[in-house]
């Protein structure tokens, strides 16, 4: 219990010391209109309150991602808790709110507009960055539509299809296209702005509950940090860099990034930011807390209040590692049947919101790339259909397949954007040096010098995580356990030559 509590206190503490710090470094303008009220359409840019675009924000970026992710994650040990603690306010807390504050400077833009215009001068870049985020919101929405289906047909079962011996739920899978559809095209305020907010005090009920039961009932049975941090994973795999992998959405997530511009055309004052983006990040890492110490402690033996990692493993050997299935079970335990049933619906609900507001993403991504007004409900149709039928697609393929390649693609997104957050951060501290202090009418609370490095330090540390992952991991090259360090060797010397590039920009940059 000891290293919950600590954990969960540093979350809190981390927003509001270093969350404080890094909207110092970004440098707001409360005066400054935004998108929201320059670019006002009635469909994307429309103006909401903060506590509403908060909680949309939060189910946004959580679905699946910080319970499935933390589940799997605490099966490589105790480590997890401090991933989820230090990768949130250093890593994805900063993550999101450089994506989001920039959408916001530039306009309301998409992620790879944003990633484009700060490490590229050509359109090359930004057409990889569209062409890569495109395919990791198609997975994601893949993975966000398989794992509610199946938690839905398990509660009211409906027809299925039989696909080389997998069982497809294919009614519910349908149904969820059609709202799907609805989300995806209609105006941000009519299903998101005015629903959303109630599945996410809903995602955020099931947390309390589940944290209130384990605390109250089952402290003595917690995994402790001190108990060792050695890898508990039993398939095989390395501690560096899978479960920094594994735990995305509950540290840092590529993702969140392309949910970050939809919300920033509705934020109303920059002061608004580091509570919607960084705040939203924060609450997913205590979700993600929640889920990997109850995952952990649920099957520890009640006696010993030991074997709970090893039980959880066994547990989700024996339903072909589906997470659904861990959540399901502690949920009907500890909640009991009224209490268990609104979680699950936390829990369905949570994916849904996300993967319609993936394709949302893509849709817009699109519309940017080809400049089209999306006030014209065909035009917004011609773009979502042929993302909708890519989707449908890959519901067909096996779930873990799906689910760990998004995980890289995640990762890898995320490493782009903490390099342009940093190039951005850079250019903007150079650029008010040569200004004189009665032009810079924000005022300072830290005054830090360099603060581009809150970007650099885990862009950095999450380029050697993917470029790791990349040789080791069973759906990249995969090479022989023996060979590991010589890849580890490898993807130091790639995370240097990208550092020693940054350098040198900023040697070119400073004279210019």
């Amino acid at each position: 219990m000891i290293t919950f509590i600590v954990a969960l206190v540093l979350l809190v503490v981390g927003f509001f010391t270093y969350g404080v710090l890094v909207e110092d470094i970004f440098g707001i303008e409360p005066d400054r209109k935004t998108p929201a009220l320059t670019k006002t359409d009635g469909v994307d840019f429309v103006p909401m309150s903060p506590w509403r675009i908060f909680l949309v924000q939060f189910l946004n970026i959580a679905g699946l991602g910080p319970i499935f992710g933390a589940i799997m994650g605490i099966c490589f040990g105790p480590a997890a808790f401090l991933w989820i603690v230090f990768g949130t306010i250093f890593a994805g807390g900063v993550h999101d709110y450089l994506s989001g504050m920039l959408s916001i400077r530039k306009g309301g833009v998409s992620l790879p507009n944003i990633i484009g215009d700060e490490l590229g001068k050509g359109s090359g870049l930004k057409m990889f960055i569209r062409l890569l985020t495109l395919v990791l919101l198609i997975l994601l929405t893949t993975t966000f539509l398989s794992g509610p289906a199946s938690l839905l047909q398990g509660l009211a079962p409906l027809s299925t299809l039989d696909f080389h011996g997998t069982m497809i739920p294919i009614a519910w899978v349908l149904i969820i296209f059609g709202y799907y559809a609805l989300a995806t095209v209609l105006p941000v305020d009519k299903l998101i702005g005015r629903f959303y907010p109630i599945f996410g005090g809903i995602l955020l009920f099931m947390g309390l509950g589940i944290m209130v039961v384990m605390l109250g009932w089952h402290s003595s049975e917690m995994p402790e940090v001190f108990d060792g941090l050695q890898n508990r994973q039993t398939n095989g795999l390395p501690l560096f860099p899978m479960m920094f992998v594994s735990i995305a959405c509950g540290a840092i997530s590529g993702f969140h990034g392309t949910q970050s511009p939809i919300m920033a055309r509705c934020v109303t004052n920059e002061r608004q930011g580091r509570w919607i983006f960084y705040g939203a990040m924060v609450a997913e890492g205590i979700l993600a807390l929640i889920w990997a110490a109850a995952a952990a402690t649920f099957f520890a033996d009640p006696e010993t209040g030991t074997g709970g990692i090893e039980n959880l493993q066994a547990f989700l050997h024996e339903h072909k590692d589906n997470p659904s299935a861990v959540i399901d079970i502690v949920s009907r335990n500890w909640l009991g049947t009224v209490g268990g049933i609104l979680a699950i619906i936390g829990v369905i609900a949570a994916p849904i919101t996300s993967g319609d507001t993936a394709l949302r993403s893509a849709r817009l991504i699109v519309a940017d790339f080809l400049k089209w007004d999306q006030r014209p409900i065909p035009k917004r149709l011609i773009i979502a259909v042929p993302l909708f039928l890519c989707v449908f697609g890959m519901v067909f393929v096996n779930f873990n397949v799906v689910w760990r390649y998004f995980a890289w693609t995640n990762q890898t997104l995320a490493c782009f954007t903490l390099w342009a957050g940093a190039v951005w951060l850079f250019k903007k501290e150079h650029a008010a040096k040569s200004q004189t202090p009665a032009t810079d009418n924000h005022t300072r609370i830290f005054n830090p010098k360099n603060g581009y490095l809150v970007a650099l330090i885990p862009a950095l540390f999450m380029t050697m995580v993917c470029s790791s992952y990349i040789l080791i991991a069973p759906e990249g090259l995969h090479i022989a356990p023996e060979k590991h360090a010589t890849g580890y060797i490898f993807a130091g010397l790639f995370t240097l030559g990208c550092l020693s590039a940054f350098i040198t920009w900023i040697k070119k940059h400073k004279f210019q």
